[in-house]
This record gives C-alpha cells, sequence and structure tokens, in this order.
C-alpha cells in the first residue's frame, strides 16, 4: 500500500489497499481498492475508477468518466518485439476525453478515445476513437450510436 506524490483535488475518495504515486486526481473523483495510477497520470473530475484497474504512466483520463473493475491501460506496444524494459522512447501516450465509460476488464492500448464514449466489457481498444459512440469485441468497433 502507498500514496506518494499524489496531488488530489478537493472531496477524493480513496479505498485502500491502492498504488498512487506521482499522479493528479480531479475533485470528486472515487478511486477503488487495488488500483495502480502510475505517475505522470491525470484523472479528471468526477471520474470513477473501479477495483483492480491498472493505469499506467502517460495516460490522461478526462472528466465525468467511469472506469470498469480490471481495466487495463498499457504504454507499451512492444514495438521492437520485446517489452522496451524501462527504455520509455518506446512509450506511447493515451488521452481519455470526457464523459467515457469503461466496461470491466477493457484493455486500452495507447490511443486517443473522444468524449461521449462507452466502452464494453472485455473491449480492447486498439486504435483511436475519433466519434461517440458504443464500442465492443477484439479488436473495438462501433455498434451503435449514443442517443443524447
Amino acid at each position: 500500500i502507498s500514496i506518494k506524490n499524489v496531488d488530489f483535488g478537493s472531496n477524493v475518495t480513496i479505498i485502500e489497499p491502492v498504488n498512487l504515486y506521482g499522479c493528479s486526481i480531479g475533485d470528486d473523483s472515487f478511486v477503488g481498492p487495488f488500483v495502480e495510477i502510475q505517475k505522470n497520470t491525470t484523472i479528471g473530475k468526477n471520474t470513477k475508477i473501479q477495483s483492480h484497474s491498472f493505469i499506467c504512466e502517460l495516460v490522461s483520463i478526462g472528466d465525468e468518466c467511469f472506469i470498469g473493475h480490471g481495466v487495463m491501460f498499457i504504454n507499451d506496444l512492444f514495438s521492437e518485439g520485446k517489452p522496451a524494459n524501462g527504455n520509455k522512447d518506446f512509450w506511447k501516450n493515451t488521452k481519455i476525453g470526457n464523459n467515457v465509460s469503461i466496461g470491466s476488464n477493457a484493455t486500452i492500448l495507447p490511443v486517443e478515445i473522444c468524449d461521449h464514449v462507452v466502452i464494453g466489457a472485455g473491449a480492447v481498444v486498439t486504435k483511436n476513437i475519433v466519434e461517440s459512440g458504443v464500442y465492443a469485441g477484439n479488436p473495438a468497433k462501433k455498434i451503435k450510436e449514443i442517443n443524447g
């Protein structure tokens, strides 16, 4: 259990045990148990991160988002055919917009996801998502519009 060098907004709820370091968590957000949020990561306002999720370095999550149980973010695409082994030159950024919900056990590769998107449980997001809607599958594909 470790919470080090975290920039907390107001009214943030943390349910321990967690591993949070060098990150920023916005106002009125929630982080469930068994979550790791690494350095150089930003979580927006009123965002909820459920248990057992892993948010690696270089991830930015917007406001009003929901991250389901066991969601995994990836920053290393094994571009050299193997793990980068700490060589951050090979790591990539991930940017999640506002009002994005990501279902349990989804895997998010280094991509950009626009505002107002729902990612289905178990989906694997391998490419940028540039229009709102519901996405599911492996690789994730748009399956329906969001009626707003």
